[in-house]
């Protein structure tokens, strides 16, 4: 066994504000239910793409706490702004485990999220601007950081990528990660859809999440888009045997040499090449 790999499976997250598939997702072994409730700036940067814009509402948070028996809810609030600390206050109130600052680019915002929770939820920082990675080091000084978690969408938006796991074969990732990992912060990267499906292969990037020392990741629009299938069983089926195939291919994992995991990273790399070639 490769002394890389985590000591626990990763935590999965899925976003939803639907009180019936923030159920089936806990009970198909999701770990966080994630609200999204970032709207400001978003429709400018990412409104001409093919992604998901959630418009998710502040009143969801105490409705799908409601619902939660044992996954955490997470709640990704706005990017600092004058409303901040009464939309930091409201969610903790409404029963949030842990607040997400997305599209923060310097230390001082940083500071100002922190003091705003005051440690009275788990934080995380949604790690997707050049500015961010730019400003890292003293980003990392700050105390009260409980998670990092970066964000691939917009990171490579931002350095007019045409592929988000472009930053993941040029070194960006796995730069990020390890200096995360040497402040014991956990951490994590992106999506990933079911397993045998994406453009990039889920498996590949599973086995990139391990040999980074990465312990979370999204389950992504390409796992389970709810919102596409209208019956209610599908989704439970979906979410059923999605998270089964990855807690499986989990498991085999544990028992490759690091022959396995440079072998993935270079096909990863070589994939990733093919891609942005035909965009």
């Amino acid at each position: 066994m490769w002394k890389g790999l985590n000591d626990m499976a990763l935590k999965l997250m899925y976003i939803t504000n639907s009180e019936g598939i923030a159920e089936i997702a806990e009970s198909s072994g999701v770990d966080w239910i994630f609200i999204d409730l970032e709207i400001n700036g978003k429709e400018e940067r990412q409104g001409h793409l093919d992604t998901v814009i959630s418009r998710h509402h502040i009143d969801d948070v105490k409705k799908i706490k409601g619902v939660l028996m044992k996954s955490k809810l997470l709640v990704r609030v706005n990017p600092i702004y004058d409303d901040s600390k009464a939309e930091i206050d409201r969610v903790i109130n409404d029963g949030a485990d842990i607040v997400m600052l997305p599209f923060f680019k310097t230390k001082e915002e940083v500071e100002t999220f922190v003091n705003y929770v005051n440690g009275r939820v788990r934080t995380c920082l949604l790690l997707e601007t050049p500015e961010a990675v730019e400003n890292v080091d003293s980003i990392l000084t700050v105390q009260g950081i409980d998670y990092i978690h970066i964000g691939l969408n917009d990171l490579h938006l931002g350095y007019k990528m045409k592929f988000m796991f472009e930053l993941l074969a040029d070194g960006t990732v796995e730069k990020l990660c390890k200096k995360i990992k040497e402040k014991g912060i956990p951490y994590g990267f992106g999506g990933i859809a079911q397993i045998g499906q994406g453009t990039l292969p889920s498996e590949s990037i599973i086995t990139e999440h391990y040999r980074l020392g990465s312990s979370m990741v999204i389950l992504s629009r390409g796992f389970c888009n709810a919102n596409e299938i209208e019956d209610i069983n599908k989704v439970e089926e979906v979410f059923r045997t999605g998270v089964n195939d990855i807690r499986n291919y989990e498991s085999k994992l544990v028992n490759e040499s690091i022959d396995y995991f440079e072998s993935n990273k270079d096909f990863v790399y070589r994939k990733v090449d093919e891609i942005v070639k035909c965009i």
